[in-house]
């Protein structure tokens, strides 16, 4: 026989306000340091959920693992997005799709400075990854303009950006972190 919705609601509720209840009554002692510190622990945990290596050696693993993953990104998005259409001369003037096509390079564009960027801090993690890295930072910087540059129709941006992301894979091979491009989804790539 079927228990009417009602009874299940007010059973279930029933439940937990006793669970509720002997959990307060128990934990009513006062409580101590060590208490206040796990919590503390846990609030912080929360609050910065990425989770901290315990040796720097394991550091120093992330930030490669982390620098390789952001500049595979970078590097797919501007290969896929920007180089190729404009070896195809998807960008010239009166070129069919130019308009798409433009959309999509400014879209990579600014996914691939904010990926570039995001290995570069995953660098600082890595002694030899910051000091291979240490002079591409203001050609990096430099990509911040290139996608309204491209929006305009500038030939040299996709080849400044090209250059950027190949010298960015070069500094992680001689560091020992060789970069393959991956390409990002759609998705990934409106998010980043």
């Amino acid at each position: 026989m079927p228990v009417p919705i009602r009874r299940l609601v007010v059973a279930f509720t029933l439940c937990c306000a006793l669970l509720a209840g002997s959990t307060a009554y128990a934990g009513g002692e006062t409580t101590t340091t060590r208490d206040s510190a796990a919590v503390a622990a846990v609030a912080a945990a929360i609050a910065d959920p990425t989770p901290s290596p315990s040796t720097s050696a394991e550091k120093q693993k992330f930030a490669k693992t982390r620098f390789v993953a952001n500049a595979a990104l970078a590097a797919g998005a501007t290969y896929q997005w920007i180089v190729k259409p404009w070896k195809a001369g998807k960008f010239k003037k009166g070129a069919h799709g130019r308009r798409l096509a433009l959309v999509k390079a400014a879209l990579a564009g600014a996914f691939t400075y904010n990926r570039l960027k995001a290995a570069v801090r995953n660098a600082k993690g890595d002694p030899t990854l910051s000091k291979a890295l240490a002079p591409l930072t203001a050609a990096i910087d430099g990509l911040k303009d290139l996608p309204s540059k491209l929006r305009k129709g500038d030939g040299n941006a996709a080849d400044s950006f090209n250059d950027v992301i190949n010298n960015v894979k070069d500094a992680g091979k001689s560091a020992g972190a060789p970069v393959k491009d991956k390409v990002p989804s759609a998705s990934e790539l409106r998010q980043g």
